[in-house]
């Protein structure tokens, strides 16, 4: 088995810059001011051929009541279900009752506890690692997150206790498993939602908006289906963006929405559809991505609220029609079996492919029923297509005076291939090429006035020696 590091400690000690330093990655926020972390973010590193997972925690004993506990509980489960914890304390603000606080709860936990002294970098060892013994956690390890000073010594320590095991290559593979993205403005449920998938308070639930600022990455299990959910933050206008880890924060979706294959947006049914949902959509598409939208809250809808929310959301977002509507209750659960459904309907088309042979038929079908419009006195021949890509479904189509298309056109287009290809909730990007002129760099071509002129010629020809 892979072995798994817990990082706990007070808020700001530099657990989040140690993460980052162990998997080689950014993706942990970090920040010059305490509370940045906040759900747990697992990552992976190596160590030589050892590979080994690690977990960063949210600061222990913050001084945010409204989170602090909750936070403290999403660590504390860390520590529980890690085979190894590293405590991280500042070796520059010196030892503080939270320390002693933090490393008495540890203790009572029965875990193999690792005492790691951050930002020792210029400070005199001995003093430090005299001034963390009263903790009575073994050999306090003086290290620097930032420069790496010191944490090659500290694993080495970790993994002494654990016996050998063989190097696993899955860790750097690519991850088949499917990979849905939640996203959504500030406070819709997004949170609740996957909790609701997998069953547990995995990730920190509270009615404050901007609770979720990383994007935490949460293995599960759905319909016997091993995939991948991704928590992020809610999305706001840009002028309402004002904090520069919120900024940071926005960076983490956007690249959330990238790394899935379907997007989930989550709507807040009590408010309707805003400006802001719009925009995410709109992020979502230009990406290629598939999507499902989740209206949540729904439980506090009758019918005919229902129905008009629908119509609200044809009339908002119609250049994501194609986007199935799931009305769910992340809080009750009611929807939701429907909604993880529809999301791997999505998926499984997002990565659909199809051969050149149907593709071709279904274009010439297509152009029959509705031939391109004329272009300067000419019509664009559109003589075959293939497939480009997947995720989204990019079809190739390749003819003469394709350059000419018009936008309506080329949706029409990809709406008829979606339609003819049973597609769902995924949009289909058409991809033209101008077919080249056989008779380009001839010297010997003649224009139509020389070649009638020529003709001419051989026709009087003829009549004068009976050709």
């Amino acid at each position: 088995m892979t072995p798994v590091i817990a990082l706990l400690g007070r808020p700001n000690v530099g657990k989040s810059t140690l993460f980052n330093r162990l998997t080689r990655s950014r993706d942990a926020l970090v920040a010059d001011f305490p509370g940045v972390t906040r759900d747990r973010l697992v990552g992976t590193g190596r160590l030589g051929e050892r590979p080994f997972w690690v977990v960063d925690t949210g600061g222990l004993l913050g001084e945010d009541p409204e989170l602090s506990g909750k936070v403290s509980a999403q660590a504390l489960a860390a520590a529980r279900e890690a085979d190894a914890v590293v405590l991280v304390v500042d070796g520059r603000g010196g030892l503080t009752a939270d320390d002693r606080t933090i490393a008495n709860t540890l203790r009572g936990l029965g875990q193999p506890v690792w005492l790691a002294v951050n930002k020792a970098e210029h400070l005199d060892v001995e003093l430090v690692r005299a001034d963390f013994f009263e903790l009575g956690l073994g050999q306090p390890w003086p290290i620097s997150s930032a420069h790496g000073h010191g944490v090659a010594q500290l694993l080495e320590a970790v993994f002494a206790g654990f016996p050998d095991a063989e190097p696993a290559a899955s860790v750097e593979e690519v991850d088949p498993r499917p990979v849905f993205a939640v996203v959504g403005r500030p406070n819709a449920g997004k949170s609740t939602l996957i909790n609701r998938l997998l069953g547990e308070e995995r990730l920190i639930e509270s009615p404050l908006p901007g609770t979720t600022r990383d994007c935490v990455q949460v293995p599960v299990t759905l319909d016997g289906i091993d995939c991948v959910l991704l928590d992020t933050a809610g999305l706001r206008r840009r002028a309402q963006v004002h904090e520069a880890i919120e900024k940071f924060s926005v960076v983490k979706t956007l690249q959330a929405i990238d790394q899935a294959q379907v997007v989930i947006l989550v709507l807040d049914g009590t408010l309707g559809v805003s400006e802001q949902d719009a925009h995410i959509a709109g992020q979502a598409l230009q990406r290629g991505r598939g999507m499902v939208l989740a209206v949540n809250k729904s439980d506090t809808l009758d019918d005919a609220a229902r129905k008009a929310l629908r119509l609200e959301i044809q009339r908002r977002l119609p250049f994501v029609n194609f986007a199935p509507i799931e009305f769910i209750s992340a809080r009750n659960g009611r929807g939701v079996k429907a909604l993880t459904k529809a999301a791997f309907t999505v998926q499984h088309s997002a990565i659909a492919r199809a051969p050149t042979s149907e593709l071709t038929r279904l274009l010439e079908t297509i152009v029959a029923r509705n031939p391109p419009p004329m272009s300067a006195g000419r019509r664009a021949k559109l003589r075959y297509a293939h497939q480009g890509g997947h995720a989204p479904p990019t079809i190739v189509i390749h003819g003469t005076q394709v350059a000419s298309l018009p936008p309506n056109y080329l949706r029409y287009l990809e709406n008829s291939f979606r339609e003819a290809l049973g597609l769902t909730g995924t949009p289909v990007r058409i991809v033209t090429k101008q077919g080249e002129n056989p008779y380009a760099g001839r010297v010997n071509v003649l224009t139509p006035s020389q070649l009638e002129r020529k003709h001419r010629a051989r026709r009087r020809g003829r009549k004068l020696f009976g050709d």
